[in-house]
């Protein structure tokens, strides 16, 4: 292997831990979980699953009721809502798009942005933030389920 450059993904895998270079990712910061282990409802409203964070992104498992939702806020962080599961729309800005399993809607930072599930069916999500939200972006987003409202402006 030539000085500088970095060996494939797997062959990192097979060192022990002090063998590996500094950029490579410790035991400890990647979960193991899945999607079915944190499925968890609440009747009141969305219920998000933080499976990892760290100061430069964070991953949310969001499962949804039927007409539940995530009112339409506009954090200064990327999203990329991937669905798994259930039938929805994804606000982006003005626009809304219907979601379905597989769907993948990315929403660039300082944008509306929202989830709602179908009145008919459950809705399953992952969403990753980069970087994480701060608390006092998310105002928009209590407000909103205080006040059941999709759009709280």
């Amino acid at each position: 292997m030539s000085l500088g450059a970095r060996p494939r993904w797997g062959y990192w895998r097979t060192r022990s831990a002090q063998h590996r270079p500094p950029w490579w990712p410790s035991c400890s910061t990647v979960p193991k979980t899945t999607v079915d282990a944190e499925r968890s409802y609440d009747d009141a409203q969305f219920t998000a699953v933080t499976v990892h964070e760290t100061v430069r992104q964070k991953v949310v498992l969001g499962y949804f009721e039927p007409g539940q939702f995530i009112p339409v806020h506009a954090p200064d962080s990327d999203v990329a809502i991937t669905v798994l599961s259930g039938t929805g729309v994804v606000r982006d800005g003005d626009d809304e798009h219907p979601v379905e399993p597989g769907s993948v809607v990315v929403v660039p930072a300082g944008t509306d942005r929202g989830v709602r599930a179908s009145d008919d069916e459950r809705l399953e999500a992952t969403l990753v933030t980069a970087p994480p939200p701060t608390d006092a972006e998310h105002d928009p987003v209590r407000r909103g389920l205080r006040t059941d409202q999709f759009d709280p402006e």
